[in-house]
């Protein structure tokens, strides 16, 4: 019958589970199935921090809750980083953030839109020709972006 060996983990090691521990040596995270190392990634390499804590508990490995305590992190993000995982797998946390896409409102269509107000135009009418909505359109009038047409004065209102 095969015995333990004692201590099961090597000494200086940080516990996150019964069988899961880690250690911080020369700028480097290794975690520990035991003696034996299963993961290394950088100190400050925080993208591969989520992701093998968040394999970790998807694999059932350890839960949440032993990686927020064992690491000092919030429960939120371990949340979100598992969520990711599940959802994403590794790829998601590498893959470039989404950002906002291109402005609708560049100088062309300012320069139309602007166009068809002075020749009447409302301004639904010109959200709708342009493929616009019409809060944008609006929300950069009340900006300055766009400059309305002067208004005409009619003889009456000079009375």
């Amino acid at each position: 019958m095969p015995q333990l060996q004692l201590p099961m983990f090597p000494s200086g090691v940080t516990h996150i589970t019964d069988e899961l521990a880690f250690e911080r040596r020369d700028g480097q995270i290794t975690y520990f199935n035991g003696h034996m190392p299963v993961f290394t990634h950088g100190e400050k390499d925080v993208a591969t921090f989520r992701m093998i804590t968040s394999q970790f508990c998807a694999s059932g490995y350890a839960k949440q809750s032993d990686i927020i305590r064992a690491f000092g992190v919030t429960s939120i993000s371990v949340k979100r980083s598992v969520k990711l995982y599940r959802e994403k797998g590794t790829k998601g946390f590498y893959a470039p953030r989404v950002a906002r896409g291109a402005a609708v409102l560049v100088d062309s269509v300012v320069a139309q839109i602007e166009e068809l107000l002075a020749a009447g135009a409302s301004e639904a009418e010109v959200a709708k020709k342009l493929g616009l909505k019409l809060n944008t359109l609006q929300k950069a009038i009340r900006a300055g972006r766009i400059r309305m047409p002067a208004k005409k004065k009619s003889p009456l209102d000079r009375l």
